[in-house]
């Protein structure tokens, strides 16, 4: 069956993460999303309680990220920066994990690590009076050899977290269609794959949707959504 428009907009995260971003520029993004109904708004925490009055009673929800891009901040940094995104009015969290201790052996920090986020933002969702915000698990898949992107992926369920993303964009490769193959039969039907990262155009787009992807993470959202709604020769 042929994806239509209004589906694979829902399928995308509409991305700003540019340092040189302005408050223009995340005017401009949201009234983008408004105008193709994307599934949410990706941007710096910064730019969270704008961009949530800018969308509130639209259809399009607020992402924003924590330890962005390189996952490097203590387990306690990370909590208290969810916790202030959904207190900014985040409707989901993307954090990207410890990469070195992963590397090092350290799974048990990056087991625990994945937890407390995930308990933190939970607990503040209910606190502030939030439905629940989604927690994605950001993997850098491009550092890991495939026993540890299987070993990952266990420990995000185990934690509790709504999705595995592939990748921030700022690693050596984006999302590969092998990647989100495998993280799609690592994980249960309860977690969603997101791909990001080299997410361009809208063949692009089909093929990560055809190879496992729930969620598409791109800056390129208005020039895919142009493309895929021209018509066919």
């Amino acid at each position: 069956m042929a994806l239509r428009p209004e589906e694979l907009a829902k399928t995308i995260d509409h991305t700003l993460l540019r340092a040189n971003a302005t408050r223009t520029d995340i005017e401009q993004l949201c009234e983008d999303a408004r105008k193709y109904h994307f599934a949410t708004v990706v941007v710096f925490p910064c730019y969270v309680p704008l961009a949530s009055t800018l969308l509130k009673s639209h259809d399009v929800k607020v992402c924003t990220v924590v330890s962005f891009p390189f996952g490097g901040d203590t387990t306690i940094t990370k909590v208290r920066a969810a916790e202030n995104a959904v207190g900014s009015g985040a409707d989901e969290v993307e954090f990207v994990i410890n990469i070195g201790a992963m590397l090092s052996g350290n799974f048990r920090l990056v087991r625990d690590e994945i937890a407390a986020v995930v308990r933190a933002v939970r607990m503040k969702s209910v606190n502030v009076g939030k439905g629940l915000v989604l927690v994605k698990v950001i993997l850098e898949a491009a550092y890991f050899d495939k026993k540890l992107k299987k070993l990952a992926c266990r420990m995000i369920e185990d934690g509790g977290a709504d999705f595995v993303k592939t990748s921030t964009g700022y690693g050596p490769t984006g999302a590969t269609v092998p990647d989100v193959e495998l993280l799609r039969d690592e994980l249960s039907e309860n977690l969603g794959v997101k791909a990001a990262g080299g997410i361009v155009t809208a063949e692009d787009a089909e093929t990560m949707i055809n190879a496992g992807a729930a969620r598409l993470g791109t800056s390129h959202a208005v020039e895919i959504m142009e493309r895929f709604t021209e018509p066919k020769d």
